[in-house]
């Protein structure tokens, strides 16, 4: 039955709708729907009742004159409310030979939904577009229909009350990065979370962030994931491994449906938006570690859930024969960042992400791979990450790549865009070598704390520039780097072939939890010194959640897949190691009370005058110049903070620092403090707690004027007053 403004499907009115923008946008008085495809033949928008599975449901074909805007095929429902559930068909070409593996059979996700529901007992193996098992295997064409169990969309609304909130965006020199988990932060048995698991589990958490002292909470993915994707089992268990960091996107406008403790459909939405007010209402940023370089459908044999279904050539770079995935994720295909409505799309949902959801920042996992062109070769100048880092919306907003991927491509120190900045990894392995007490690292671990200006000077880029890290997600814990020789990831299912290898750890005597009270104090130390060198480097600094308190995943050192209490955080811990919390709060502080560690400029190198006095001088033990290539284990440098014109920006205390690497205590000289100030012990690691660190105030002077004895693998801190 035809109507003056639309045609009449089922119970809804429907009318042509417009193009822009993508995806459901509620309006007052209904929904347009707008979705991509280049190469589809017929588009069907379904939608359902509820969110529960095979419920009743409404198929609306669109009209491929009235309904399609060049690629954009879109409609408008009047009436239709917030809430309502939706999924896709659509049909074209199966040609995989070509690269088109459209199945008007399974149901596909809108690229730019803003929530899921149904997705608590998602099945992969129910969204393949060939039929498993058969001879001719991602060749053959299944007939199956999975539109009444599979995931679907949401129509939400961006109303919601933020209270005046907007993002902190904190400059990088001011930020304390802290990396964790949504799920893992609170889900310890006993954690006595109210909200376990769960966004709301984070705001429970926001007392201890504050006291920690971090600046910005940087979390594992958010963004719609399937935890059940895995068909792996842990050996020791027998249970069913799950993907429980995340780095598998679905839906990159929506954040994890089980990470909300209100299952009402579209909740989700609301309790992210709660989290980043309140985190933000205490001084706390907010970053996204977000998945641009694959998703889950991963290869030829993968699930079809949205892009592979809506336009398969557009949305991943493919081999030359078209039938295969270029794969430079490691994780069976790679995002085709720089077509343009890949990367119209990624912009788009950045720009989301803040302007709706006031998110702060974004470190891009694998970043690499935006660089790569369609045919998947690095280009010079990206359009993806230059325009990424130009657009005008996105100008405070913190973005950090990862600068390397699967297939080779290493671009730390060289990543192109103009202001981004990078996981330093030589950092990590410089200072993690120089504190295992490996030769011939004085030099680098200098220039690592120095700000790194061998990697970011060249391009115009600043210390801060430098994301500095001991651990992450991706490797040993801070207590395992000090515990274990090598990896321990036998339950994940992989034979221990899994993970780095390279972790530049050490045990001290014994492999894992000892009851020797020598071994574990020497660990305490050097997770102490860790910490201080982390506190003092220039650059941005950011801490492994769990670290300030040794939390440990038994030595596996890819936890990928353990969402269990190997990866939980167990606050226990924090009772037991509390000396080490201590220190790690007291550092943060030290650190951002000092501008001399959150310097905006590299130093300059310069002698000194009587108006600009040297800004860093580096010495042995015996107070003479350091030499680089005769210097081993130990050494010291003054850092001035002296007011003067030049440096008026970091007019601080003057501090004099011993590093000492070495097993053997070091009687160092300790060159004259500037004129009419003396020099205090503020920390030395080698103490036991609470001497190891003075609150500010009540610092110790030295007995010893000019000298001063580290004991072995120590860090001291003195500054003038």
């Amino acid at each position: 039955m035809e109507t003056i403004d639309g045609i009449l499907v089922g119970n809804w009115v429907v009318e042509d709708g417009k193009p822009l923008p993508l995806g459901a946008a509620h309006r007052a008085n209904g929904v347009n729907f707008a979705i991509f495809s280049r190469n589809a033949t017929s588009v069907t928008l379904v939608l359902f009742e509820n969110d529960q599975p095979n419920c009743r449901r409404q198929e609306i074909l669109l009209d491929n004159r009235m309904n399609r805007t060049g690629d954009i095929w879109h409609c408008f429902i009047p009436g239709l409310p917030c809430g309502t559930c939706y999924v896709y068909r659509v049909d074209g070409p199966f040609a995989p030979e070509r690269g088109l593996r459209f199945n008007k059979n399974i149901a596909l996700l809108d690229p730019y939904t803003h929530a899921l529901a149904n997705t608590e007992n998602w099945d992969f193996s129910k969204s393949t577009a060939y039929i498993d098992g058969d001879a001719a295997g991602d060749l053959s064409y299944n007939t199956n229909d999975n539109i009444g169990t599979a995931p679907r969309c949401i129509v939400v609304t961006n109303k919601f009350d933020w209270q005046g909130d907007k993002p902190l965006n904190y400059p990088l020199r001011h930020s304390v990065l802290y990396e964790t988990h949504v799920r893992g932060l609170t889900m310890y048995k006993e954690t006595d979370a109210k909200y376990p698991g769960t966004y709301r589990g984070i705001i429970e958490k926001i007392p201890f962030f504050k006291e920690l002292g971090v600046t910005s909470l940087e979390l594992l993915p958010v963004h719609e994931f399937c935890e059940n994707e895995l068909l792996r089992i842990n050996p020791r268990t027998g249970e069913k491994l799950k993907n429980y960091w995340g780095y598998s996107t679905v839906a990159f406008f929506a954040p994890k449906n089980s990470y909300a403790w209100d299952k009402t459909p579209g909740a989700q939405v609301v309790e992210f938006k709660e989290m980043v007010r309140e985190l933000h209402k205490a001084g706390l940023e907010v970053i996204l570690d977000v998945v641009f370089n694959h998703t889950a459908e991963g290869n030829e044999y993968g699930p079809t859930l949205s892009f592979r279904g809506l336009d398969n050539p557009i949305y991943y770079i493919l081999s030359e024969n078209k039938r295969y995935y270029q794969n430079y994720s490691g994780c069976g295909n790679t995002v085709n960042c720089n077509n343009p409505v890949m990367r119209s799309m990624i912009l788009d949902c950045l720009i989301y992400w803040v302007v709706e959801m006031h998110v702060d920042g974004f470190r891009f996992d694998l970043g690499s791979i935006l660089g790569r062109d369609q045919k998947g070769n690095l280009m010079e100048n990206p359009p993806m990450l230059e325009k990424i880092a130009e657009e005008p919306v996105l100008r405070n907003t913190k973005i950090i790549a990862e600068a390397w991927d699967a297939g080779g491509a290493y671009q730390v120190g060289w990543f192109p865009g103009g202001r981004w900045a990078e996981w330093n990894d030589h950092y990590r392995d410089d200072v993690r070598k120089f504190w295992r007490g490996d030769p011939g690292f004085i030099r680098h671990v200098a220039t690592r704390l120095s700000g790194s200006s061998d990697l970011y000077l060249r391009d115009g880029r600043k210390p801060f520039h430098s994301i500095n890290y001991i651990t992450c997600h991706d490797g040993f814990t801070l207590k395992d780097l000090v515990s274990y020789n090598g990896k321990h990831n036998d339950e994940n299912g992989e034979e221990n072939r899994d993970g780095n290898n390279a972790n530049y750890s050490y045990n001290y005597g014994f492999e894992g939890p000892s009851l020797n009270p020598v071994i574990e104090t020497t660990r305490q130390q050097q997770m102490k010194n860790f910490i201080a060198t982390l506190m003092i480097s220039q650059g941005t600094p950011m801490l492994s959640g769990g670290d300030e308190f040794a939390r440990t995943q038994n030595g596996n050192n890819n936890a990928y897949c353990q969402d269990n209490e190997t990866s939980w955080y167990d606050w226990n811990l924090l009772k037991h190691n509390n000396g080490l919390f201590r220190f790690t709060k007291e550092m943060i502080a030290f650190r951002l009370r000092h501008q001399c560690f959150m310097r905006p400029e590299f130093y300059s190198g310069r002698e000194g005058s009587y108006n600009a006095p040297p800004e860093i001088i580096w010495y042995d033990e015996k107070g003479s110049a350091l030499n680089w290539e005769k210097t081993d284990s130990c050494f010291s440098f003054c850092m001035f903070g002296t007011k003067s014109k030049i440096l008026a920006d970091l007019d601080d205390n003057d501090f004099f620092i011993m590093f000492n690497a070495g097993t053997k205590n070091v009687q160092f000289t300790v060159v004259d403090a500037p004129k009419g100030k003396s020099w205090f012990r503020i920390v030395d690691t080698s103490l036991t707690p609470p001497d190891d660190i003075c609150e500010m105030g009540t610092e110790t002077p030295l007995d010893f004027k000019d000298k001063y004895t580290a004991r072995g693998r120590s860090v001291v801190i003195l500054l003038s007053k």
